[in-house]
């Protein structure tokens, strides 16, 4: 069973939100805040798999609370929600490090894909938060070069990563191991001195990879 914890202020909103997960037999809404410091609170009291985090809640938004999640549970996949598609909402975020980005008005489906893809390593952007914080990205100061050091394997699981793909599509797409691409990502990260999948996927699109 998922276990997901639900931070939203509002609480018809969290309740049609719960409903929509729900609807999943495998995943279960097992903890629910009104603002960031209940939902680090839970955090230190239940285990939890994906932290859905609203944007703008009262007490400690989403972003703050965010950072301390990061920090202090690494093993949590985190996704925002929000009805705001501003870019710099969507850059601070994926600064931190989140595993998605989600508008409140999205789709039941897309909902559910994005939990799973975090949980699996994605990346999940919604079309019309990826048409907006993309370009920004592109428009960004890029390195000289692509890392040197980096293989022709490595680059091609750099792409795979930047496209979204999490180790068990990179692994099909390119005929390796699960295993082979995550031994590979650990190298990638450690070769270009970053952090998560989230800040390879930034790279990826920077360099033009994808």
């Amino acid at each position: 069973m998922i276990r997901v914890l639900l931070a939203e202020d509002q609480v018809m909103v969290r309740q049609g939100l719960k409903a929509m997960i729900e609807t999943d037999a495998e995943i279960d809404v097992t903890g629910e805040a009104d603002n960031g410091k209940e939902a680090i609170a839970l955090c230190e009291q239940q285990l939890f798999d994906v932290a859905i985090l609203d944007i703008r809640m009262p007490k400690m938004d989403g972003i703050e609370t965010a950072k301390v999640l990061r920090t202090r549970f690494p093993h949590l996949k985190i996704l925002m929600l929000t009805t705001f598609d501003d870019k710099q909402y969507v850059m601070d975020s994926l600064k931190i490090g989140v595993n998605g980005y989600m508008l409140k008005d999205g789709d039941t489906e897309s909902l559910i894909r994005s939990i799973k893809s975090a949980l699996k390593g994605g990346l999940s952007l919604q079309d019309q938060v990826a048409a907006k914080v993309v370009p920004e990205l592109l428009k960004k100061e890029e390195e000289a070069d692509i890392n040197p050091t980096l293989t022709p394997r490595e680059r091609a699981i750099l792409t795979c990563i930047g496209e979204g793909l999490n180790n068990k599509e990179t692994a099909d797409r390119l005929g390796l191991s699960v295993g082979t691409v995550k031994n590979q990502t650990s190298h990638i990260l450690e070769k270009l001195a970053l952090r998560d999948r989230t800040q390879l996927a930034i790279y990826a699109i920077r360099h033009r990879l994808v």
